[in-house]
């Protein structure tokens, strides 16, 4: 990879702001190029450029990423299957709130320390990393699915 694919591969990735000097040693570039293809990526609306006093700090604009996620499953998916995958979701998270008797990923960790059993332990670490995977799904097919005629007129081809 070339200096500018480093520093692009890794700003995709900031989830915390960071700086141009910290992308730049990651990638083992100079600030200066790490600067410039950050400030290509603010441009195209990948990154937020964020002034904190004297510092300059980019990270992924999950406005942005959030648009493209939903765009994506527009043209991937048909209205069935992201109400199917919405249901589906809906459907295996009251399972898991019946079958623990909580109400969030947090009470399902929480209760593992009242557990003895590795595997069960493990099981319900699992369960909960889905289960909060899944609660930051919901809204983005939820979207998909509420624009879904708006973004089909729009994307269409011109014929």
């Amino acid at each position: 990879m070339t200096r500018g694919e480093r520093v692009r591969a890794a700003a995709r990735t900031l989830r915390t702001p960071r700086t141009a000097s910290w992308v730049a040693n990651e990638t083992d570039a100079s600030v200066k190029t790490a600067q410039k293809y950050l400030e290509q990526l603010v441009e195209d609306n990948v990154l937020r450029k964020i002034e904190q006093g004297d510092q300059t700090l980019y990270c992924v604009d999950q406005l942005m990423a959030t648009y493209r996620e939903v765009a994506a499953l527009q043209r991937e998916h048909d209205r069935e299957e992201l109400t199917t995958s919405l249901e589906s979701m809906r459907t295996q998270i009251t399972e898991w709130k019946t079958s623990y008797t909580v109400e969030t990923p947090g009470e399902l960790r929480a209760s593992i320390a009242d557990l003895d059993d590795p595997d069960e332990i493990e099981t319900r670490r699992e369960i909960a990393s889905k289960w909060e995977h899944f609660a930051d799904r919901l809204p983005i097919i939820r979207a998909a699915l509420n624009e879904y005629d708006w973004a089909a007129e729009r994307d269409a081809l011109p014929v």
